[in-house]
């Protein structure tokens, strides 16, 4: 047998089972009209040009709005917490209750003393009209009545601050000390922080680089300013913050060490879902573009040979076509070059649409689930669809 013959033997037998298999069968398969599968849907878009707000998802960190640090103003034994760890406080309510015996005496000697300054003052002013006193046992006098109001004022301030007043409304968090701790000595002892949780700051960064050209595009004409400064808040597990913000600051200058500008952006925060120290991203709006294509994220895939998308031919058949972005607009890419206009590219459905393979497309509904495609298969399309051109 020769090399030639010991090659195609294996196909031509392969060949002979399938034609005896279907030799005893004249009923079509099920399925479809000659026995073929009909063809599987896809959801598919179409691609129209139109005007685009160009957007970067920049990551950031909620900060609070106000911090207060609760310390203690005068040394004693805390007596009583008065305060639930983990509550709304409002600003002026008592927190802590330090022991004030030493400061109501205080404040009840102050009291005297003034009541005497001003009775000697009240005594003097008739004996200085006849010249009983002299002036400057009167203004002496007087200059005591002073004294006595000051030192009435620190003794008071004293007793309210042996209440430990919060300086802010806000969220309080747990306490720093316990009954029957000694505080104040030598410091102002650190007893709980309180923070202003709405609004809710948010910092972030952007670009130094990004900036200058965004400025230089939008000089030029290719790009006109987007003309609002709300933006769009993802949370950790990528859902929208139902509230819009605003950008309010903006820095003057770049961080030599990073590159970047430092910008704050404002968040109402009602329920207290937003908490300092998360970890977001804020969609952030940069340009208006006219005259651009959109796609859906999921309609980009990404292989050896770049991005591609795959479209639904005239034949209907899947082609992958090669495509680059050049930015995000909200959740969509946008497309730079690879489609015109008309094209039909698939958005849902795409392990269903091998390269070659003829599919039925349908609108694609936003609103509807949608299929995960397996890993890896855009990285064959887009070898397949490289091999092809070659």
């Amino acid at each position: 047998m020769n090399l030639k013959y010991q090659q195609i033997a294996p196909t031509l037998l392969l060949i002979a089972m399938l034609a005896g298999c279907g030799a005893g069968s004249d009923k079509p398969a099920a399925g479809g009209p000659g026995g073929a599968m009909p063809p599987p849907e896809v959801d598919v878009v179409t691609v129209t040009q139109g005007s685009a707000t160009l957007t970067q998802d920049l990551p950031g960190r909620l900060q609070a709005y106000r911090t207060a640090e609760v310390r203690a103003r005068v040394e004693g034994v805390v007596e009583k917490r008065l305060f639930a760890e983990g509550s709304d406080v409002a600003a002026g309510a008592s927190l802590f209750k330090i022991s004030s015996r030493t400061y109501q005496a205080n404040a009840e000697a102050a009291r005297a003393d003034l009541a005497i300054a001003r009775q000697t003052v009240a005594r003097y002013q008739p004996l200085l009209e006849v010249k009983a006193v002299s002036q400057q046992e009167y203004d002496l006098a007087a200059a005591k009545v002073k004294q006595a109001e000051a030192a009435l004022a620190r003794a008071e301030e004293d007793l309210e601050n042996a209440s430990v007043p919060a300086a802010i409304s806000g969220h309080i968090g747990r306490a720093l000390v316990t009954e029957g701790a000694f505080v104040g000595k030598g410091e102002a002892t650190l007893l709980a922080t309180i923070e202003q949780l709405d609004p809710i700051y948010v910092n972030f960064t952007q670009s130094g680089g990004d900036l200058l050209r965004l400025k230089q595009a939008i000089r030029s004409g290719k790009l006109k300013n987007a003309g609002t400064v709300k933006v769009e808040l993802l949370q950790e597990d990528g859902s929208v913050y139902p509230l819009a913000g605003k950008v309010f600051f903006t820095g003057m200058s770049v961080d030599p060490a990073t590159g970047a500008v430092a910008m704050r952006a404002e968040f109402p925060n009602p329920q207290h879902e937003l908490l300092p120290g998360m970890f977001v991203h804020l969609r952030f709006p940069e340009a208006l573009a006219e005259g651009v294509i959109r796609l859906p994220q999921r309609a980009v895939m990404a292989g050896p040979q770049g991005q591609f998308v795959m479209l639904v031919g005239a034949d209907g058949k899947a082609t992958p076509q090669p495509v680059k972005t050049s930015g995000m607009a909200a959740e969509d890419f946008i497309i730079a070059s690879g489609l015109k206009g008309g094209e039909q590219v698939i958005v849902n459905g795409l392990q269903k649409a091998r390269p070659g393979t003829v599919v039925k497309p349908v609108p694609w509904d936003p609103a509807a689930p949608l299929i995960a495609a397996p890993p890896a298969k855009p990285a064959d399309a887009a070898a397949k669809a490289d091999s092809g051109k070659k």
